[in-house]
């Protein structure tokens, strides 16, 4: 609130651009410090989510484990955000003498599977199931072998994504890989699949849309010829 008022009384907000202004509208709303508020949910439901570790792991690269930033996601989009963003614990983890990429994963995922559950089951029982897609995934996935430093490297020629919600036909897995996970086997899906996916659910068509680029220049939001998965439409 002090900030908001120090920007009004310098008169600060009236030289900002339209974008900009709507985006320090939003950062400053009483809308959004409400979202944020988990004290005001029931007790219960923030039980369901579950607790995990505040602190950020060993650097920085990555974020609390913190399963009630889904349940703030979920209000979040309550009050009107559009698309919101959760990371969630230390993404650039390989593993180590001491802490290989195992004992990361028995401490990980646990956590990360109750809270991402209670959001899904959440969203049924809010009837927001049709309205919100979930999409849980990382940049790529990992060497399908243990190196030297007892873990595993980046590997993007297979990686797994997770949707939910959105309409969509859940309750299925698509595409499959080699036995040791390092090649696709089956059914390749592509990343730019998975855009065109989730364009489709926000009513865009891909094949028409375009946005201009510095040069005003006007740009396909995919690939030429991708389309959404056709499993999930």
């Amino acid at each position: 609130d002090r900030f908001r008022r120090e920007l009004d009384t310098s008169g600060q907000m009236a030289g900002l651009d339209v974008f900009t202004q709507q985006a320090m509208g939003m950062l400053t709303s009483s809308r959004l410090a409400e979202a944020l508020d988990l004290s005001k949910e029931d007790p219960r439901i923030v039980a369901r989510y579950g607790r995990g570790d505040e602190v950020k792991r060993i650097d920085e690269n990555g974020a609390p484990r913190v399963p009630q930033s889904f349940l703030a996601a979920r209000r979040l989009v309550e009050a009107g955000a559009r698309v919101v963003t959760v990371n969630y614990s230390k993404w650039d983890w390989h593993g180590g003498p001491g802490n290989d990429i195992f004992s990361r994963e028995r401490e990980d995922f646990p956590i990360f599977d109750q809270g991402i559950t209670a959001l899904v089951e959440d969203l049924h029982q809010r009837g927001l199931d049709k309205d919100v897609t979930v999409l849980v995934w990382g940049e790529f996935g990992r060497t399908p072998r243990i190196s030297a430093q007892v873990g595993r490297d980046h590997w993007p020629r297979v990686a797994m994504a997770l949707l939910a919600g959105g309409g969509m036909p859940c309750g299925q897995v698509i595409g499959s890989t080699d036995r040791q996970g390092g090649e696709a086997n089956s059914r390749p899906v592509t990343f730019p699949e998975v855009f065109a996916t989730l364009y489709r659910i926000l009513g865009i068509d891909v094949e028409a849309a375009t946005i201009e680029d510095s040069r005003g220049r006007p740009r396909y939001l995919v690939e030429d010829g991708t389309q959404p998965i056709r499993e999930l439409i």
